[in-house]
């Protein structure tokens, strides 16, 4: 195994041997190649850096070709750019690409920059055939972090700037057309992202055909956001004309040098990097509370007021664990015939807002929600508050996350219901049997103290009144 990593992390190394240095460009014909390990390693990553331009700010930017351990048992291959140790850029970010003997990198004399297997394997490209890049014969690593295509007029005809991943750069912009996401990763469906939706920015969770909006950013102004940049001070936001109406600002006095949506729990921020410490630090983020993470617990597991998660509790084997807390049932329900019902969780909310609104009472809400198979889950407000109006409001949800439990004060003012649909009867039986253990329990509790509070008082008793009859008859004159 350790020859494979001599291998990968030398390549750079004779590089700069033949070359002097890594170059901000290479030249049109150049290709360079990694042979995939025959035996896959959890965790194992390896690059062969490439370009890094002529600069003089710390950390300074690379170009690398990259081939990492994948969960499927497979080596991806990519084509990446990095800011010291972050990586900002990854060819491979939407789709990614498993080689099956090699990764190679190759900038064709037809002026394609591309990714390949075999002869015949192609996994990622360009896509700039015949748009006279050829002419120029330059790929080149700008000092701002974009790697760019160039034709014969020094235009650019491709750049990584146009591809944004879920990173933005100093001196980017994007558009309402564009949007930063996360990558997909193992078996889920879910990613978030960060867009321009008219009058504001949010970020979403994309599950299936749904997105749920969990942070947003609207200007007081009210006026269309169409574009936006990101500045030394944090992102500026543009309307039509491209003047600066709006920004969103670093809280510290640093030089701004990414904005990256959180692969992780879907976080927005703004990153600054420390020389003191040698590593980027956030001056900005969205959310700083657990409870307000779209996945901070697991499916139909609520964050409570304390910020831990705990399963809602439809029966008994609920309690299993808290990573798997729709035991007994898949939590999917197209393709099924088994009968359903809606079940009430009394004291919690949704921090996500579903474009599935319905201005309609509660009892057709829920029969709308039983008849959709794609619905799992409902949030009722009879007052309106909640959403900022005066309607009945019936939301719908295709996926149980992103639930907070809410104070009672909350819940009785917005009249607040959320509700779950669940196989008929699972909380049946055991459901009553758990009630009846918790009211046995509190009666339980009660017997207790109501004959300690009859010991404490019988004490009282014979030593206030007995005891003290006891010594007037022995002491008669007193």
């Amino acid at each position: 195994m350790s020859k494979y990593y001599w291998i990968f992390f030398t390549i750079c190394f004779h590089f700069i041997a033949y070359k002097g240095n890594c170059k901000s460009d290479i030249p049109l014909g150049y290709k360079v190649t990694i042979p995939i390990p025959s035996d896959n390693n959890a965790g194992f990553t390896g690059r062969a850096f490439l370009m890094e331009p002529e600069q003089i700010t710390v950390p300074s930017f690379k170009v690398a070709l990259s081939v990492e351990a994948s969960f499927n048992g497979s080596f991806s291959c990519s084509l990446q750019i990095f800011l010291g140790e972050f990586k900002v850029w990854d060819s491979g970010h939407a789709s990614k690409f498993y080689p099956q003997n090699k990764c190679m990198l190759e900038f064709t004399e037809g002026g394609v920059l591309l990714l390949r297997g075999s002869e015949r394997q192609i996994g990622w490209t360009s896509g700039t055939s015949g748009q006279g890049v050829e002419l120029l014969q330059r790929l080149q690593l700008l000092r701002i972090g974009n790697l760019v295509l160039l034709d014969a007029m020094d235009r650019i005809k491709w750049q990584s700037f146009e591809f944004p991943t879920n990173v933005i750069l100093w001196g980017q912009e994007f558009n309402f057309s564009t949007r930063l996401t996360s990558s997909v990763s193992g078996n889920s469906t879910m990613f978030y992202s960060f867009e321009i939706q008219n009058n504001r920015i949010g970020l979403y969770l994309n599950s299936g055909k749904f997105k749920y909006s969990y942070w947003e950013f609207s200007p007081t102004e009210g006026r269309n956001i169409v574009s936006a940049e990101l500045g030394s001070t944090g992102l500026k936001l543009f309307d039509q004309n491209h003047r600066k109406f709006a920004q969103i600002s670093s809280r510290k006095q640093k030089l701004v040098r990414f904005l990256a949506l959180s692969e992780t729990n879907g976080n927005l921020g703004l990153y600054h990097y420390s020389l003191q410490k040698r590593k980027f630090e956030a001056s900005f983020k969205a959310m700083n509370e657990i409870c307000d993470f779209p996945v901070a617990c697991g499916p139909y597991s609520i964050c409570t007021l304390s910020n831990t998660c705990t399963c809602i509790q439809f029966s008994e084997k609920s309690n299993i664990k808290q990573s798997d807390c729709n035991v007994g049932f898949s939590g999917e329900f197209c393709g099924k015939t088994e009968p359903v019902e809606m079940i009430e969780i009394k004291g919690v909310g949704s921090i996500l807002k579903s474009p599935q609104i319905f201005n309609v009472r509660k009892e057709v809400c829920l029969s709308m929600c039983i008849d959709d198979c794609a619905c799992v889950a409902l949030l009722y407000s009879d007052k309106g508050v909640y959403a900022g109006d005066a309607r009945q409001r019936c939301v719908h949800y295709g996926l149980a996350r992103g639930l907070k439990q809410m104070e009672e004060e909350e819940v009785t003012v917005n009249m607040l219901s959320y509700w779950a649909k669940v196989p008929k009867g699972i909380v049946g039986a055991e459901g009553k049997i758990s009630v009846l253990k918790r009211w046995l329990l509190i009666m339980g509790g009660v017997v207790d103290v109501l004959i300690i509070l009859l010991v404490m008082g019988g004490s009282g008793y014979y030593y206030l009144v007995i005891r003290k009859r006891r010594t007037r008859n022995e002491n008669p004159d007193t």
